[in-house]
């Protein structure tokens, strides 16, 4: 198989547009709307959908690749609610220490800390930079559930 030259500043630009495109979601809907959960089995609110977004980042790239000591609740992040401004500091922050976490990685080396709880069989547990890839992954797919979520809140569906 062929290698892709896949660069971290490509990475980081597809990750900050997934971030910012959320971002705008809960700037849109305001600190109550960004904050409700539609009426579905399961719903999470775009305001916890980001917050979840930012824990990713700061864990895969913060303590699989850079080998930071992060702190997480994943169950707290879709729990998340409250100001959406508090939400959008954090981001600005969350990306710029993606960024600096992106400035030590070594894509082809293996992780510098394992994922806690994980029995290792996963692809994101290869090395440094399939574990960056999962954090776009996670990103892309929730922008896309922010988006939805944002359309039936509009809609009236909460």
């Amino acid at each position: 198989m062929t290698r892709m030259g896949i660069s971290t500043d490509d990475l980081a630009y597809y990750v900050n547009r997934a971030v910012d495109g959320m971002t705008e979601i809960v700037r849109d809907l305001g600190d109550e709307l960004a904050s409700t959960r539609p009426d579905l089995p399961g719903a999470n609110s775009p305001y916890g959908i980001l917050a979840h977004c930012l824990g990713v980042m700061t864990y895969w790239a913060g303590h699989t690749v850079a080998g930071r000591d992060v702190d997480r609740d994943r169950d707290a992040e879709f729990r998340a609610a409250g100001s959406v401004d508090r939400l959008v500091e954090a981001c600005a922050e969350a990306k710029r220490q993606f960024a600096a976490d992106l400035a030590v990685a070594e894509p082809d080396k293996p992780l510098r800390r394992p994922p806690q709880g994980s029995g290792g069989t996963d692809r994101e547990l290869e090395n440094q930079g399939a574990a960056l890839l999962h954090v776009l992954e996670e990103v892309a797919q929730h922008h896309g559930q922010a988006e939805l979520t944002r359309d039936l809140l509009r809609s009236g569906g909460h």
